[in-house]
């Protein structure tokens, strides 16, 4: 997901389909996002997300008084949406009307624990009667303090992150090799760089040409959001994580028999902190790769002692880790006009031979032929018309 979106909104457009309408979703599920300081950075990925897509949740509000006042989607995207981001809880609340069912964490900092100034927004919304939804890898349900002050409130507190217990999950089976429909993982150069967004538009845009795409998830963002298969990768043991991600694929094809599965991406295979990308590869076994990657940023998200690696560098380290092939780039328009973003565009589909497309500035159609170019049986799924 693009970082510093606010140099470039007026330049994206988000599809239509990307977000669900309110509508649809059943009650009891209205919640408003705190994201003090953070919304449309990398830190603020959850409530980013959020904003963007979700099957779960009506979002209400996003919660960041360095950028109140301002709609969210068209901060983010320049496409109003009608969520406002508010200066703090009590003007969520107002905004609200009556009563949310939840307050989420939509901060996603590197190490996954809450500063105290958050611990006191998630409290006060305990104490109004907000259920808590927590994507950190500090869980609340083993804070005395929390535990305590939901219980007086007789709210829960749900801790995204919380792995199964060690005998129900599953070591790496083999069971991958019956999955015969095609599997293409949404890796990247860096964290925070688009791959949930991409992967999310991906599918959206396959079922809107006909194909029965699904998508699996490996981060808490898209498990909020509302994904039916998915882990939160990051937070498991070693040993488990590759089978892990085979057992989401196994039961996403056995679950839905579709024609292709979508599996998201985490950090980077070259990323110096991050192991996740090589149990997505190896648990997965995807036929195809698409690779994330912003041309203007210099050093790793998180970690700014670390230079950005080459796209070049980090295709040719994915095909040598794992038996696949890439088939595409993605772009992460951040810090770029229109110009450099089809520039970048140009650049890598003459220097690497692959096709390439910025899913938020160009037409999903491209993200779609980018897939159909590589897989070309998956055409019989479309009919004639929109072949």
């Amino acid at each position: 997901m693009p970082s510093n979106v606010r140099n470039f909104a007026s330049i994206s457009v988000l599809p239509d389909h990307f977000s669900r309408s309110p509508a649809q979703l059943p009650r009891g599920t209205r919640a408003i996002v705190y994201c003090e300081g953070q919304f449309g950075e990398q830190d603020g990925k959850t409530a980013n997300g959020l904003v963007r897509h979700s099957e779960r949740y009506q979002v209400l509000s996003v919660i960041d008084s360095s950028q109140s006042g301002v709609d969210a989607g068209e901060f983010l995207d320049g496409a109003a949406n009608g969520i406002p981001v508010v200066a703090d809880l009590a003007a969520a609340l107002a905004h609200a009307g009556r009563l949310p069912d939840y307050l989420i964490c939509g901060v996603a900092p590197a190490d996954g624990l809450l500063s105290a100034a958050q611990r006191t927004v998630l409290l006060d919304g305990i104490a109004r009667g907000l259920h808590i939804i927590n994507g950190l890898h500090e869980f609340l349900n083993e804070d005395a303090e929390f535990v305590a002050a939901a219980l007086l409130s007789g709210v829960t507190i749900t801790d995204v992150r919380r792995p199964k217990a060690k005998k129900d999950l599953h070591l790496f089976s083999g069971r991958i090799f019956d999955v015969t429909c095609p599997r293409i993982a949404v890796l990247g150069t860096d964290g925070a760089i688009g791959k949930r967004t991409t992967a999310t538009l991906l599918v959206g845009a396959l079922k809107a040409r006909g194909i029965k795409a699904v998508l699996v998830g490996t981060g808490q963002t898209t498990i909020i959001q509302g994904g039916k298969y998915g882990v939160a990768l990051d937070a498991l043991i070693p040993q488990f994580c590759s089978g892990e991600v085979e057992n989401q694929v196994v039961a996403a094809f056995e679950g839905e028999h579709p024609d292709v599965i979508i599996v998201e991406g985490q950090g980077a295979l070259s990323h110096p902190a991050y192991l996740s990308s090589a149990a997505i590869l190896r648990g997965s076994r995807p036929a195809g790769v698409i690779v994330q990657h912003a041309p203007k940023r210099v050093m790793l998200g998180d970690f700014p002692m670390m230079p950005m690696p080459t796209l070049a560098s980090e295709v040719t380290l994915i095909e040598a880790f794992a038996d696949t092939k890439v088939i595409g780039v993605t772009i992460n328009h951040e810090h770029m006009d229109d110009d450099q973003i089809g520039a970048a565009i140009d650049e890598v589909e003459a220097d690497l031979g692959l096709p390439a497309t910025d899913p938020l500035t160009r037409p999903l159609d491209r993200l779609v032929d980018m897939v159909l170019l590589a897989f070309p049986a998956l055409a019989d799924s479309l009919s004639p018309s929109r072949r």
